[in-house]
């Protein structure tokens, strides 16, 4: 890992693919908590009443059962349509159960993509980036590096929140999203695995996020990694030694000399 700046001056870096993080990272950690967090718990009971019959529904809403400890042997959910609103109310309480604790379970954030997906298709939700963010994006874009985005949100949650943010919609400048179905983004497999799915040597990539274990990671599946020191985010831990940045400016990333 290399060490050089940490909240001032430039930070030059040699990939192919940049691999980021959103909550803290490319947005305010505020923005989930306080706004798109609170929306699910006040959207999900209407939602799924109005939901209950679909079936794209039936998986995620097993997850959740199996999440939260109820029985995985049966649909806990769907038994007599007489305990329709009981379950609903069930699930309801399941979900915000799961909130509680921030899990990042499979099943919950499912459930909590197609919820923002209303939200977002409403106009109710409109995302907001740093600023930086944008600028830096399309920088990195001119000199030919590959982005994706890997987030324990769900893929269609990313794509909403990227399709929906007050610089409009940005789903174009992403060559790919990753969510926990690739695993766990504490676990250096997942990387591995991502990495194969670029197509790509693990170094050939640079992940930014905010969460120290999420950086340790990547960096044992062999990427590069840096933090990002934003505002609102929880302090890293004092015994993280890795490269950190406060801004995308700082960041100057070039494609490898691939001359002999």
């Amino acid at each position: 890992m290399v060490h050089d700046s940490a909240e001032t001056g430039m930070i030059h870096r040699t990939a192919r693919c940049v691999l980021l993080d959103i909550e803290g990272t490319v947005a305010d950690v505020r923005f989930v908590y306080d706004v798109m967090f609170p929306f699910v718990r006040r959207e999900v009971a209407a939602f799924l009443a109005s939901h209950w019959e679909d079936d794209s529904l039936k998986e995620p809403l097993l997850l959740i059962a199996a999440e939260s400890g109820l029985s995985t042997t049966a649909d806990p959910w769907r038994q007599s349509e007489v305990d329709r609103n009981h379950a609903i109310d069930n699930a309801v309480d399941a979900v915000n159960r799961l909130m509680d604790s921030d899990s990042k379970t499979t099943g919950l954030k499912a459930l909590q993509g197609r919820i923002w997906e209303s939200g977002f298709r409403s106009g109710t939700l409109r995302s907001e980036l740093f600023d930086d963010v944008v600028p830096a994006l399309r920088r990195w874009q001119e000199v030919g590096l590959e982005l994706r985005i890997y987030s324990s949100g769900s893929i269609l949650a990313q794509q909403m929140f990227f399709g929906h943010t007050t610089q409009g919609n940005l789903t174009t400048m992403f060559a790919a999203h990753y969510d926990t179905t690739i695993g766990n983004k504490k676990e250096s497999i997942s990387y591995r695995r991502i990495a194969e799915d670029c197509k790509l040597e693990p170094h050939e990539i640079l992940f930014l996020s905010d969460v120290a274990a999420e950086l340790i990671a990547a960096n044992e599946a062999g990427m590069q990694a840096i933090a990002c020191i934003r505002p609102n985010n929880a302090p890293l831990p004092e015994s993280y030694q890795g490269t950190t940045l406060a801004s995308f400016d700082q960041l100057e990333i070039s494609l490898p000399d691939m001359r002999l």
